[in-house]
């Protein structure tokens, strides 16, 4: 048996039925939240990314950025879907809640980007002896891609498995696909 991780990328309000929704989100997260109810002693390990922005960021458009103003910092937007949150209390694993985003100046669709974050899932990834990390979330063709891409260079003996009916995206998916295909990666769960 595999000592797995749960990566769950941005299950966040605003990205489901807030200021910046992803089609299909608010489906593929209840789904995953069924998920994960399911597979009650899997995962030795859950990490959710979250974006935790200041009310300035510069992604936002008001700010010169390309996207709405979204998961403000201790907003309803930026909070933890409810049917994941709350299935998260019963996961037997460590579960883990690590944010991006929170410097005005820098964008981090890739968790990886955030060393503080990057150190924690590497710790945890360590430590629990992780050799597979199952990946999905919100947006599969943007935070979900790059979170991707950047795990692939971590340097981890752990593979990495895509879970695409967990990870709508803003382009139908096409990108995510692309990153698949173009890593060779195992998909499903």
């Amino acid at each position: 048996m595999k000592n797995k991780m749960l990566l769950i990328v941005d299950p966040q309000i605003d990205f489901i039925t807030g200021s910046l929704p992803v089609p299909g989100a608010e489906e593929a997260m209840n789904s995953l939240a069924g998920f994960i109810k399911t597979r009650q002693g899997e995962y030795s390990a859950i990490v959710l990314t979250a974006d935790r922005h200041p009310m300035n960021h510069s992604s936002f458009k008001k700010e010169g950025g390309a996207w709405p103003v979204h998961c403000v910092a201790d907003s309803v937007g930026a909070a933890i879907w409810p049917a994941i949150f709350n299935e998260l209390f019963d996961s037997p694993g460590k579960v883990a809640v690590v944010h991006k985003g929170e410097n005005p100046d820098v964008e981090e669709y890739s968790i990886f980007r955030n060393s503080a974050a990057t150190k924690i899932i590497l710790e945890i990834v360590d430590k629990e002896k992780i050799d597979q990390i199952d990946i999905c979330g919100l947006a599969g063709d943007v935070c979900v891609s790059e979170t991707i891409r950047d795990a692939m260079t971590l340097g981890t003996e752990a593979k990495i498995n895509v879970l695409p009916a967990y990870s709508p995206s803003l382009d139908g998916g096409k990108t995510l696909g692309m990153i698949i295909s173009d890593y060779g990666l195992a998909c499903g769960g």
